[in-house]
């Protein structure tokens, strides 16, 4: 065994240990879906921030920046970061009173059981690649630092059983927790490295006049209509694709008060968008370093930049922090979303089949689903192995953005939305964005954008067409469900 591999054994053995502690702090299903609703501001900025700080924004973000400049990543990091403020501007103070425990359950409250299932599955659905991504990620990285004794495959199943069993023991307090350590590695971590990469390479000017030559702070597309449709609907992907995200919701309703939830928000998303650029910067510190092998990798395997660079020219004690560092971004987003659709599938699915449970049969429910759902990811992201991280986790919101952005928005917004509106939205959303994607037109009109423009048009004439639906029973409703969870509303 290698001592690198030493290190990031202990790594996980660490954070495994933090979580298991958090977990003799939940006592009920709040507590395992939403921390209980008791994390200061510090906490939920280093969560919402984890949120998106996984694989993709160390590995996928960087190599695409490189190969295509600022206008390439256009759907995360920018869109993902604009996501979050927009949450902590505009939905966080909403839903944050209503005392809920799922997003699935304001679809429930505004429009009904259809509705709550219907976009439960969908958010479920846009899971897979997300968390593949991050599993694949820890395969690499396993693979990486046993100088391939362990194949990409085994290091998955390792990496995803260590974080499952810190979940399973402990849900979005586990979470919360070992986001605020992990987050604080990985800023200190990366800055490092960024710092050592940019003396490396020649300083920070050199660097940045590199990337000015390379055309690679080009945001904007040609001005030419197909372009610009098709930058639009990548930026639109995670930036309103991912509001109506259990993950999301999750970590802004841990929240100790309304106030916490929308600052920690935007908070995390500005910090987020700010030191997304740390990972670019030091892969085009790779190409001078390295010009050959990192124009050979880019070619093969773009992936592989940071960590090649890592390995092949940095001292030991470096090593150590890189990978703590990227193992901190994986564990801390793949975490939650681990946890997320499995809390979703039991409140919003599961329920409905079963019928009222008592607490702790539902938080048994929780460990299964959450069981369950890793093994499933785990097989997908194996059999899916070779595809991009970046195409994973672009591809995953469009199926939340079609189908349960508009009726999200809608329902907190407009007062004639109703139960027929909403699934008017959904199907209209869904069967245009399949339209789209498994017919020619969607080399000339980009799926997502088409999806939730029509979306909105379902919506709009379902709701103006049917009879509005009274929906004052909303903080009602939000009192009982507190209740039935162990806690009055507050």
């Amino acid at each position: 065994m290698t001592a690198l591999l030493g290190f990031v054994i202990a790594y996980l053995i660490g954070t495994l240990l933090i979580g298991v502690y958090a977990g003799t702090r939940v006592n009920n299903t709040r507590d395992f879906a939403l921390a209980g609703r008791s994390l200061p501001l510090a906490m939920v900025i280093t969560t919402t921030f984890a949120t998106w700080f996984g694989a993709e924004t160390v590995l996928g973000i960087s190599a695409k920046f490189v190969q295509g400049g600022l206008n390439s990543v256009v759907e995360d990091p920018f869109g993902a970061s604009t996501c979050l403020i927009f949450v902590g501007l505009f939905f966080a103070g909403k839903l944050y009173k209503m005392n809920l425990l799922t997003i699935g359950d304001f679809y429930r409250q505004r429009y009904g059981k259809s509705v709550e299932v219907l976009c439960s599955i969908a958010i479920i659905l846009s899971y897979l690649g997300w968390v593949a991504a991050q599993i694949t990620a820890l395969g690499l990285v396993f693979n990486i630092v046993s100088n391939g004794a362990i194949s990409p495959e085994m290091g998955m199943t390792i990496g995803t059983l260590s974080i499952l069993m810190y979940v399973t023991f402990g849900g979005m307090m586990a979470v919360a927790w070992t986001d605020f350590i992990q987050m604080i590695t990985l800023v200190v971590g990366l800055s490092v490295i960024a710092w050592i990469a940019s003396g490396n390479a020649g300083g920070f000017a050199k660097v940045m006049a590199h990337a000015q030559d390379k055309d690679l702070f080009r945001l904007l597309p040609e001005p030419q209509a197909k372009d610009v449709l098709f930058f639009v609907a990548a930026a639109i992907t995670m930036m309103l694709g991912s509001i109506p995200q259990q993950d999301v919701f999750q970590r802004v309703m841990s929240a100790k008060n309304v106030q916490t939830a929308q600052r920690g928000a935007v908070i995390g998303g500005l910090c987020y968008l700010a030191f997304a650029f740390v990972p670019m910067f030091t892969v085009v510190c790779a190409v001078l370093i390295m010009p050959e092998e990192a124009k050979a990798l880019l070619a093969s395997d773009p992936q592989k930049v940071l960590p090649t660079l890592i390995i092949k020219t940095m001292p030991f004690a470096a090593q150590v922090i890189f990978f703590g560092a990227l193992l901190s971004a994986i564990q801390s987003c793949a975490s939650a979303t681990l946890l997320a659709p499995s809390t979703s599938f039991v409140e919003n699915i599961y329920k409905n089949l079963r019928g009222k449970m008592s607490d702790k049969v539902e938080l048994n429910a929780f460990r299964i689903a959450l069981f369950v759902f890793t093994c499933s990811v785990l097989v997908y992201a194996i059999v899916m192995r070779g595809t991009p991280i970046y195409e994973m986790v672009s591809s995953a919101y469009q199926v939340t953005l079609v189908s349960a952005f508009v009726p999200l928005t809608c329902g907190l917004y407009w007062k004639r939305a109703t139960r027929q509106g909403a699934l008017a939205s959904i199907a209209c959303g869904i069967g245009t964005w399949l339209l789209c994607l498994l017919t020619p037109i969607g080399q000339e009109v980009p799926a997502p954008l088409a999806g939730v423009l029509m979306a909105g048009v379902g919506m709009l004439v379902g709701s103006l067409l049917s009879r509005p639906h009274h929906h004052g029973h909303h903080h009602a409703a939000g009192h009982h469900q507190a209740k039935e969870h162990g806690h009055s509303a507050g």
